[in-house]
């Protein structure tokens, strides 16, 4: 394998990464509502599971309240079920069907336990793409074992990976620098 093809390996897959930790921080809550929270939550349809999305339109209605507008009024109830018994801890308010969801304001506690949650998230990601970087550092050491690789390229492969791993932590820190401040506004 080239020390191109390595490299782009490592790129695509801490980006892909990278995007997974920024999807997840969407859906954890902050005194700001927003649709990710539950756009995502599974709803049994008629004996199948799918995204709140599919089901329906999902908006925000300043200051802090989730409208869902549901396209088939017989799963309103399996919608209402979905989210009551989410880990969000969410009341939903049905009105023929429109669900409603006020999102009280964050206690000072609750806002601890949240930004404790991303950093926790943010180390999973962050030893995710140790592990992905040591592998890719493996896969440089058998190339050159292999003699695909010179010592030369061996080494600057392996200092072009660690450059990369260090701008994927620093995005990584800059997705949990954003949510802590959204989660104190």
């Amino acid at each position: 394998m080239s020390a191109q093809n390595l490299l782009e390996e490592f790129k695509n897959q801490s980006g892909h990464i990278v995007e997974a930790l920024k999807k997840e921080m969407n859906g954890i809550r902050t005194n700001r509502p927003a649709t990710a929270l539950v756009e995502d939550l599974k709803v049994d349809y008629y004996g199948q599971f799918l995204p709140l999305k599919q089901l329906g339109t999902v908006g925000i209605t300043p200051p802090r309240e989730i409208h869902i507008q549901v396209w088939d009024k017989g799963v309103v109830g399996s919608v209402v079920k979905a989210i009551e018994t989410s880990s969000l801890g969410l009341t939903a308010n049905t009105e023929g069907n429109v669900i409603r969801i006020y999102l009280p304001e964050l206690s000072l506690e609750r806002r601890e336990e949240l930004k404790k949650h991303v950093k926790r998230v943010a180390e999973d990601r962050r030893i995710k793409i140790r592990h992905l970087r040591d592998e890719i550092n493996k896969k440089v050491q058998k190339a050159f074992d292999d003699s695909e690789l010179n010592e030369d390229q061996k080494f600057k492969l392996k200092e072009e990976i660690q450059k990369q791993t260090d701008k994927v932590n620093q995005d990584i820190e800059k997705v949990i620098e954003a949510k802590t401040k959204e989660i104190d506004l």
